[in-house]
This record gives structure tokens, C-alpha cells and sequence, in this order.
């Protein structure tokens, strides 16, 4: 088929090289632009625009498709389908339309259950048992569009990053299915039982709140990792929590409850396994703890 794609992060990298290892034509590639990253600050192509380059495929990066002359060089691409994950802009309605066979999307989650900008985060912190990713076509709503395939995977004790992983390779997989064989896939309305909202994670969110129990606490340190990072502060600095497990123990939330930095939650408390000191490398707690003074019974604010 020929086909364009849409995609930003590294979530949408797996997508396009299934595309382009299952014969598909990729008329054109388009992504966000390039971003400030780094100390330096320097423009940097996205994940996408970087694979899609070193394949040799024509890159597009508009700030907009709104505009007509975007629209029109996109209707000029002449395509049988636009295969989307991740991208990140709203897609007019004459983007939708524009295709034979429509715009269909990559979404990581088990539609509708987690529409929106942050459904692996929101499914980890919510405890969910399981997650995946739904092959849907795109219409003008928020991830209501019907559906045509889904895979789903354990939540299990995986972080962001690694659930993200999982859900794009399998993802990666549904939609060279899909694409294989469209006929054999007849959209499903989504149902209007079960719908929820994942909202993107605000920076604030990933401050550990030790009023909450210790399993929502341990939820937090998976679902911010490995962005932006669930935190605490402490003796004035803030301290990163890249894994952590639920321990024995009870005290006025965030009291500090042994030498080892067991913290006190609402029922029991946790305790960091893999930490890391601003501007140091994450380690282990035994490491951390040669060079951090942990004083029992101080409480985390």
C-alpha cells in the first residue's frame, strides 16, 4: 500500500520500520520539528525524523496542518492509507479524508479505557492488571473513532518506559496485520461503558505523596519513570526514586522509619531500591546511602 506516516517520539519508531520491512510504500514521513534538547540546547530531530532519514524517506515537519497548503501537499501524496503513532498535532478533517482507506491510529491503550495524551502512566496509576494497544481509525474526537484490532500485555511491575516498550513493538506488529489484510478487520463502534480519560502528566504529579498508600506510592515511582522522574526532597535536595518496593512498617506519613530509608506511607511504607541525588547517576540504595545523611524519624514534607 501507499502509504504516509505520522509519528514523533520513540513510542511510533517500531511502526515505521514494520512498514517499511513489510514492503509498504512510504510516501512521505512527518513528524514534529526539531526540538531545543540537551544542555547545548541544539535543535534535535525527533526519534521518527532520525529512522525515517537513514531509510532514505522524504521527511515533512509542519508546525500545523491546518493550513491550505499543507492540506493540499498532503491530498497530492495521493495515499491508500496515513498510519499515525504519537504524533502529536490535530489532523483536520480533510487530513482524515484525504486517504483511501482513512487515517489509522496506533493507541496505547484497550480502548475506550485511557483516551488521550498519557494512558501507559495512567494505567500503571490506576493499578490496572492489564494494558495494551488498539489499531483504530481516526475520526475528528479524541480517540473515538471505531476500532479494528487490539493486543494487550500485564501491567505487572513495569515502568512507563518499559510498558511503552512492549506496547510499541506489539503495536508495531497489529498494524502490519491490519494493513495485510484490511477486509478482515471491520470497525467496532467503541462502547460508551468504560470510557476514561488519560490526561497528560503534569510535572507536579511526580512528587511521591506519602499520605497515599504505599502500593499508590510504589505506582507513582513506575508511572514517572522514566519521565519526568518521581521525586522527594530531602535535607534541601531533591532526590529521584527510579524503583522502589513496599515494605513492613507504620509512622505519620512520610516519617523516615530506619537507617535504610524505609518512608512511611498511609498503611505501611516504601522504600527506594534504585535512587538518584541531583546532578549524580542513579544507584543503588546502599550506594546512595555511603554519601547521604538518613536521619529515623524525620518527616519528608
Amino acid at each position: 500500500m501507499r502509504i504516509a506516516f505520522m509519528g514523533t517520539p520513540d513510542f511510533a519508531v517500531p511502526t515505521l520500520q514494520a512498514l517499511v520491512d513489510a514492503g509498504h510504500e512510504i510516501a512521505a514521513v512527518y513528524s514534529q520539528p526539531p526540538r531545543p534538547a540537551n544542555r547545548g540546547k541544539k535543535l534535535t530531530p525527533s526519534p521518527v525524523q532520525q529512522r525515517a532519514e537513514q531509510l532514505g524517506l522524504e521527511v515533512r515537519t509542519p508546525v500545523s496542518l491546518k493550513g491550505e497548503d499543507e492540506r493540499r501537499a498532503f491530498a497530492a501524496l495521493d495515499l491508500d492509507a496515513c498510519v499515525v503513532a504519537a504524533y502529536g498535532l490535530i489532523l483536520p478533517r480533510a487530513v482524515l479524508d484525504a486517504p483511501r482507506h482513512g487515517c489509522l491510529n496506533v493507541h496505547g491503550s484497550l480502548l475506550p479505557r485511557w483516551r488521550g495524551a498519557a494512558p501507559v502512566q495512567r494505567a500503571i496509576l490506576a493499578g490496572d492488571a492489564t494494558t495494551g494497544v488498539t489499531i483504530m481509525q481516526m475520526e475528528a474526537g479524541l480517540d473515538t473513532g471505531p476500532m479494528l484490532l487490539k493486543g494487550e500485555t500485564p501491567v505487572a511491575g513495569k515502568t512507563a518506559g518499559e510498558l511503552t516498550s512492549e506496547i510499541a513493538e506489539i503495536g508495531a506488529r497489529l498494524m502490519v496485520q491490519v494493513l495485510g489484510d484490511l477486509g478482515a478487520y471491520p470497525p467496532q463502534v467503541q462502547p460508551d461503558d468504560g470510557v476514561t480519560y488519560a490526561a497528560k502528566i503534569d510535572k507536579a504529579e511526580a512528587r511521591l505523596d506519602f499520605t497515599r498508600s504505599a502500593v499508590e506510592v510504589e505506582r507513582q515511582v513506575r508511572a514517572f519513570n522514566p519521565m519526568p522522574g518521581a521525586f522527594f526532597e530531602l535535607n534541601g535536595e531533591r532526590v529521584r526514586v527510579h524503583s522502589a518496593e513496599v515494605v513492613e512498617g507504620t509512622a505519620a506519613p512520610g516519617s523516615i522509619l530506619d537507617d535504610r530509608l524505609a518512608i512511611a506511607c498511609s498503611d505501611v511504607a516504601i522504600r527506594p531500591v534504585i535512587i538518584q541525588r541531583a546532578g549524580r547517576p542513579a544507584m543503588a540504595l546502599d550506594d546512595f546511602l555511603r554519601g547521604f545523611a538518613v536521619v529515623p524519624g524525620k518527616v519528608i514534607a
